[in-house]
Parts: structure tokens; C-alpha cells; sequence
């Protein structure tokens, strides 16, 4: 399924008091999604070129109101001395909860993160990083995701947490 604005109105759910299990699994709606989603369209007309997820080379591989899944690789996303940024997990952190806070809000509303946070467990030194967001809360003006980020070996790397304002 290609994320467009009529599919994200379709996969939506908005309602008052809509939490994780009342919202479901995300299996149906992740279900024909495939690696590569072109996130822009969750933006309609907004300029969307030379974003952190481009230069971080991220790559979308799920994404629904209540979990999103991506990665990026770890080589140039470094500090100086080879290992992944801590900023970097942030940012691929903050880039899944904010899609999937946006698939949660739906194409006529748009979403900001208000607040993050993260703990570093383990360096990343060569291979990819793979974030996965899942809601902790989905409500009318508000979206809050943890975000566990792990290696290539599975190793958790980092646990973050992010909440996004739902603008109206």
C-alpha cells in the first residue's frame, strides 16, 4: 500500500481516547507495505528535500499510527572515532515516532515533537541501525512513542522516548 493522504485518512484512527490496543495491531495496516515508503506523501505539498532523512540516508520500512520501523546505516552518521553518534540514534528516534504520530493524526492535521529523550546502552560501529516506534499513547493532542534502536546483531543500542503535539 502506497502512503498517501486518502490511505493515512483510511488508517487512521483520531478518535477521543484511541490507545495502542484499542487502535489494534497495525498488522492490517502494515500488512503490503513494503521497504522504501515514500514518507513525503504524509506531507502533501510540503518541501521535503535536503531533510535529515535524506543526508542520515534512513530508510522507512513500516510505518502506522501506532509503530513505525526504519533504519540507517551507521558508517557516516559517526562520531570522530568511528562510533554511531548518539545524536544520530536521536535523530532516527525522533523520525519514527514523528511519522508514525503523523499516520496517527491524519492528512489534515500535522504533528511537532515536544519532547525527547534517550539512553545510549551500547556503541554501533559498522553495519545499520534499525529503529522501532511503538505508541504509548495515541489521543486527540498528543502521540508518545518509545523508539528501541538495535544493531545488526539485535543488540539494543538505545531506548528513546518521544512525544508529538497533534496540531489542528
Amino acid at each position: 500500500m502506497e502512503v498517501t493522504p486518502d490511505n493515512i485518512a483510511r488508517m487512521t484512527d483520531t478518535s477521543a481516547s484511541a490507545t495502542p490496543s484499542e487502535a489494534g495491531t497495525g498488522a492490517e495496516i502494515g500488512a503490503g507495505i513494503s521497504p522504501g515508503i515514500d514518507w513525503r506523501a504524509m506531507y502533501g505539498d510540503a518541501d521535503t528535500t535536503g531533510t535529515l532523512f535524506e543526508r542520515m540516508e534512513m530508510e522507512l520500512l513500516e510505518v502506522a499510527p501506532d509503530r513505525a520501523v526504519g533504519r540507517m546505516p551507521v558508517k557516516g552518521n559517526t562520531q570522530p572515532t568511528g562510533l554511531l553518534h548518539g545524536g544520530a540514534s536521536v535523530v532516527l528516534a525522533e523520525t519514527l515516532g514523528s511519522l508514525a504520530a503523523q499516520a496517527h493524526a491524519g492528512p489534515d492535521k500535522k504533528t511537532v515533537g515536544i519532547e525527547v529523550s534517550a539512553t545510549h546502552h551500547r556503541a554501533a560501529r559498522e553495519g545499520y541501525v534499525t529503529g522501532t516506534a511503538t505508541a504509548i499513547h495515541l489521543g486527540r493532542s498528543t502521540a508518545s512513542y518509545e523508539i528501541v534502536i538495535t544493531d545488526d546483531a539485535g543488540k539494543r543500542v538505545c531506548t528513546a522516548r518521544l512525544t508529538c503535539m497533534i496540531l489542528g
